[in-house]
């Protein structure tokens, strides 16, 4: 049953239990999807192919705003995935695309998008969300230097990667 209010979200999980997870949300009549990535994995006796789930601790489930709460009381899950101090809406069209991928390759690899100098990116936390600005400087793994002009003034802050989004 889709219907325009339902949407998708991203659930994060106990570790190891997306399956499980997949396994009762469907139960009780929820929309899940929990993508499984076919590896190959060697003992010392044989190689096998197995099914491991892409994102490592999430499931994605397709509910309305009145039925989420219900979702949170599924075994196994710990809570929404958040994005802006609410839950993440992931559109139709990825859900889609990540299908689409999966049936037609195996051993696929999940990364991070990688910053670097000169970069553009969107604040999207903070006071400053919204606002865009070019990196200038990467210190160590989590802190960037971005540089934004307004105002006529060039603002220079230290900010956590994970405040910021690349933009083209």
């Amino acid at each position: 049953m889709k219907t325009t209010d339902q949407h998708w979200f991203a659930i994060y999980t106990k570790p190891r239990w997306e399956k499980k997870v997949h396994k009762l949300l469907v139960e009780r009549g929820f929309e899940s999807y929990c993508p499984l990535n076919k590896v190959r994995r060697k003992w010392s006796d044989r190689i096998k192919t197995v099914e491991e789930p892409l994102f490592k601790s999430y499931v994605f489930v397709r509910v309305t705003e009145s039925l989420r709460s219900e979702v949170r009381f599924v075994d196994g899950v710990l809570n929404f995935v958040y994005w802006n101090s609410k839950p993440a809406i992931v559109r139709d069209e990825e859900i889609i695309e990540i299908k689409k991928f999966m049936s037609e390759y195996e051993e696929v690899q999940v990364g991070s998008i990688e910053l670097k100098t000169s970069d553009n990116v969107m604040l999207n936390a903070g006071v400053m969300m919204g606002a865009t600005g070019s990196i200038t400087r990467i210190l160590g793994n989590n802190t960037i230097e971005v540089r934004i002009d307004s105002l006529g003034f060039v603002l220079t802050a230290k900010l956590d990667r994970k405040t910021v989004v690349k933009i083209s």
